[in-house]
């Protein structure tokens, strides 16, 4: 990809006309895409491995115990129709098991066997690498100003969508 592609992503589409706010949220939206974007490049190329199937595996690390495949869903804010294709591959890789809820035996537990915590915490350790590189032009105070400021912002935005937000 040249210089001249490279350039244009989301934040080109401000003017210096646009309010303020548009200017940030697109110049956040681009910061994001190129960090996923980069993300996703790495993953592939060092791990053979896609960003949801890091993030399924992410969310069962935290979980030793398993999650069901709606919870999976609601954590990763996809359908259970995605969450149960990525668990099928992750499977059939030996990478994820499938074992009964002992809460509920009509139910089912997803959990990453011994080689997917291996998989998993070789992953997790370049990724953690990676997003430090990506943020590495900020001081550890202004990482925490602008995490401070965004959960601000989160706050507000989630208040506009009422309740149940």
């Amino acid at each position: 990809m040249d210089a001249q592609a490279r350039a244009v992503d989301t934040e080109t589409r401000a003017e210096r006309s646009d309010h303020g706010a548009i200017r940030l949220w697109l110049r956040m939206l681009a910061t994001n895409r190129l960090v996923e974007m980069r993300t996703r490049r790495l993953l592939l190329e060092r791990f053979g491995t896609t960003l949801p199937r890091f993030d399924l595996m992410a969310q069962l690390e935290r979980f030793p115990g398993g999650l069901r495949m709606s919870e999976l869903s609601k954590r990763m804010m996809v359908t259970g129709g995605n969450v149960t294709g990525i668990t099928d591959l992750l499977e059939r890789e030996g990478l994820v098991e499938r074992a009964a809820d002992p809460d509920d035996r009509r139910a089912l537990r997803v959990r990453l066997t011994r080689a997917g915590r291996r998989a998993f915490a070789a992953m997790a350790a370049e990724h953690e690498r990676w997003i430090i590189e990506a943020f590495a032009p900020l001081a550890a105070r202004e990482m925490a100003a602008m995490a401070a400021l965004l959960a601000r912002l989160k706050t507000h935005v989630r208040s506009l969508e009422g309740p149940d937000a």
